[in-house]
């Protein structure tokens, strides 16, 4: 978030995790600088362990409620296009990501009046929205084939293939993370694709010299990994083939 929070401030803009916001709507100057410095100052608290707690419940309030105001509308007014729902995932991703931390890091008050904000509760709301995302970047990879397959490395040969092959590993990690079967070895390999797709694309932009919306692209890119990073660190105690075993169980009673 800290590079959020300073790619608001340099480019005087929204963040692309922030966008659409309406041109005509009121103190939207205010607005973004609020998103900016709260990126960054959440980022920054959630680096010491003694502000970790505030910081992480400032920044999944700030987000949730972004995500709800700005977002779902979008969905609501064109539901027909697949885009604002990778726009919602993108931001849902960062939600999920602060939610894990909200929950882990939650302080007594938080554990007694949000009870069904934090703990393992918590953890689950997370994951639920981690899924959804995941799916709707598997289908915005399917619907936007040519415009995904621009961004395929020249030297890899087949793009349309790299571009089915990712959308479908997107929307198989999806469903189990939210059926539970291999959820914790789907979100390893959600957030290293990533990863990936952030050391293939943007470092080799950012090298042959970049520009704004580079830079604004690897940051969203690294933001969204590190948000797909905590959600499967949240598996860290949970076996990989859990689901497996859960329904082979149900099957014998």
């Amino acid at each position: 978030m800290i590079g959020v929070g300073f790619l608001g401030l340099i480019t005087r803009d929204f963040a692309p995790i922030w966008q659409p916001v309406p041109k005509g709507l009121p103190a939207r100057a205010v607005l973004i600088w609020l998103c900016a410095l709260v990126s960054l100052a959440t980022g920054l608290g959630l680096l010491l362990k003694r502000t970790a707690a505030p910081a992480a419940r400032l920044l999944l309030a700030w987000l949730l409620l972004w995500l709800l105001l700005f977002k779902v509308p979008v969905i609501f007014r064109s539901p027909a296009v697949e885009v604002v729902y990778e726009s919602w995932g993108e931001t849902a991703v960062l939600v999920a990501g602060a939610w894990v931390l909200y929950a882990w890091f939650a302080a007594d008050w938080d554990r007694r009046h949000l009870s069904f904000a934090t703990g393992d509760s918590g953890v689950r709301i997370a994951r639920v929205l981690y899924g959804l995302s995941l799916i709707a970047f598997g289908l915005s990879h399917i619907a936007y084939p040519k415009e995904t397959a621009s961004l395929v490395p020249v030297w890899l040969p087949a793009h349309m293939a790299w571009v089915y092959f990712t959308g479908c590993a997107y929307l198989a990690a999806g469903v189990s993370v939210l059926t539970g079967v291999f959820a914790r070895l789907a979100a390893a390999l959600s957030t290293f694709q990533m990863g990936v797709f952030t050391l293939l694309v943007w470092v080799p932009a950012l090298a042959a010299g970049p520009n704004a919306s580079q830079w604004s692209e690897f940051v969203i890119s690294w933001a969204l990994m590190a948000g797909g990073w905590v959600v499967a660190d949240s598996y860290r105690a949970t076996p990989h083939a859990q689901g497996v075993r859960t329904v082979r169980v149900a099957r014998s009673t």
